[in-house]
């Protein structure tokens, strides 16, 4: 993951810890606009929320936090200023470096809350995957349906466009909800590789922490 991606991810990461207190309780969903100007959800945040602004939704789908990770880490280091605290970094990498390890270790508390959270961000996968699976599966059975609608025609001697032409949409659909379901699996790669990095970063976050 790159150190862009990185530093997005730690933002929100930061930004969500200072929700955890009025949702602890609760069963959480994210919800933010993405780039393509769809609407993203899940149990964990979206890929596609990296870096933009996330509405946090409890079970009853009231909003009870809005995180926008840009306008707080502005906020931050404003604040930092201030207050006259200005860390001395070797380089711009190691100012980046330290602010993605102190959103590390502000967002878990330990190896264990990472390995939590990576099988939330993979159920969440996993349910909207079914979900494509069990359309693709209902416009199928609606296709042998048509099909059979169509014998029917054809032996009766009657015009079929209309079957025929249902055929063809119910195939462009299931074209389509396969490729959804195909993006869909290919994240999987990329939410382990996320993770991975996470506990990575962590423990040499916490190693650091614990030196004198």
């Amino acid at each position: 993951m790159g150190d862009a991606m990185g530093r997005i991810l730690g933002g929100l990461a930061v930004a969500l810890c200072a929700a955890a207190p009025l949702i602890a309780q609760a069963q959480m969903t994210y919800r933010c606009l993405g780039s393509d100007g769809k609407k993203y959800y899940g149990s964990a945040i979206p890929m596609q929320c990296a870096g933009k602004p996330v509405e946090v939704l409890n079970s009853g789908g009231m909003v009870v936090k809005r995180i926008d990770p840009a306008a707080e880490e502005k906020a931050r280091l404003e604040k930092q200023a201030k207050e006259g605290k200005r860390p001395e970094y070797q380089s711009t990498q190691e100012r980046d470096e330290d602010r993605r390890n102190r959103a590390l270790l502000a967002t878990y508390t330990s190896a264990k809350d990472i390995e939590d959270a990576r099988g939330r961000a993979l159920r969440d996968n996993a349910a909207q995957a079914g979900r494509f699976e069990q359309r693709i599966k209902d416009l199928q059975t609606r296709r042998t349906r048509y099909e059979k609608e169509l014998e029917t025609y054809k032996k009766d001697g009657k015009a079929s466009n209309t079957v025929e032409d249902n055929i063809k949409n119910v195939d462009l659909e299931i074209a389509a909800q396969q490729e959804l379901l195909r993006a869909k699996q290919a994240e999987i790669p990329s939410i382990n590789a996320k993770y991975d990095e996470d506990k990575k970063r962590y423990a040499v976050a916490t190693t650091a922490k614990k030196s004198p």
